[in-house]
Order: C-alpha cells, then sequence, then structure tokens
C-alpha cells in the first residue's frame, strides 16, 4: 500500500499520468472516492500518460468510453449506477477485462465482487480542512477489502 497527499487537483493529474506511462495492457484499476473527490481528474491525467488527446469525461450515463488513440487502449468505466452483475456483463465486461487494453472503473467499490484479484484500488480522500487536498492510496484489492471490513 502506498500513500500520496496531492495538494491540488494538477498534481492528481500528474500522479495519474506518471502512473499510466508504467501501465502495461491488461491492467485493472479501481477509483473509489467521494462524489468531487477526484475520480475523473485522475482518470484524465492517466489518459494523458498513455497519450489519449481527446476530451476525457465521467461515463456516467454511457458505463464506457473506449479510448483507443493511446499507445495502450483504455476503457473508462463509471459503476456508480451498475445495479447488479448482470448489467456489467451485459456490457461485455470480461471482454474488456481480457482484452487488450487498460480498464479503469470509477466508483470500483459499487462492484469488487466482479473485480479480478489483480485490480489495483486508488482510492481519492479529502483531507479535513483544505478543499483541494487529497489523499491518495493506491492498494491490491484484498488490501482495500481488509481495510474497508466492517
Amino acid at each position: 500500500m502506498k500513500s500520496i497527499i496531492s495538494h491540488k487537483p494538477g498534481e492528481t493529474f500528474e500522479y495519474a499520468r506518471e502512473m499510466a506511462v508504467e501501465a502495461s495492457p491488461g491492467a485493472i484499476i479501481g477509483l473509489v472516492g467521494d462524489l468531487g473527490a477526484g475520480k475523473t481528474i485522475f482518470a484524465k491525467g492517466f489518459a494523458a500518460g498513455l497519450g489519449i488527446d481527446e476530451p476525457v469525461t465521467s461515463p456516467t450515463f454511457t458505463i464506457v468510453c473506449e479510448y483507443r488513440d493511446g499507445r495502450i487502449p483504455l476503457y473508462h468505466f463509471d459503476m456508480y449506477r451498475i445495479e447488479d452483475a448482470d448489467e456489467l456483463f451485459e456490457i461485455g465486461w470480461e471482454e474488456y477485462l481480457y482484452g487488450d487494453g487498460i480498464c479503469l472503473a470509477e466508483w470500483a467499490d459499487m462492484v469488487t465482487a466482479e473485480l479480478p484479484l489483480e485490480t489495483v484500488i486508488v482510492t481519492i480522500d479529502r483531507v479535513a480542512g483544505d478543499e483541494d487536498l487529497r489523499e491518495i492510496t493506491v492498494s491490491t484489492l484484498l488490501e482495500w477489502k481488509e481495510r474497508n471490513r466492517g
């Protein structure tokens, strides 16, 4: 488990960009955090790190957006509106997971039972007392589940 403090949205973007530079096809990254915590800023930075030039927005109503113009395809999910596993599988979740790209899922905590063990969870928490301050924690899915038990 690794944590950093981000002092402003640009730092969150840059941290994600650097993470993407090291990423390989098949990576699965789950983003967890409250509304407005910075999940979409992270996704934009990650896309930039893959060399994706097109605008990245949260796929709230489409569930998944595909970006194929970078060095690795990025499949950006928003799990907030997923009501059950069947809905995930209807959109081809398994094909994305085991395909040629990277899966980046906002609101991953809504579907933890459907995430493979190799998923990396990035938790973005607001730090009390400063509107821009965030603690970003990177952990394995198992570490995240252990920390969030109870």
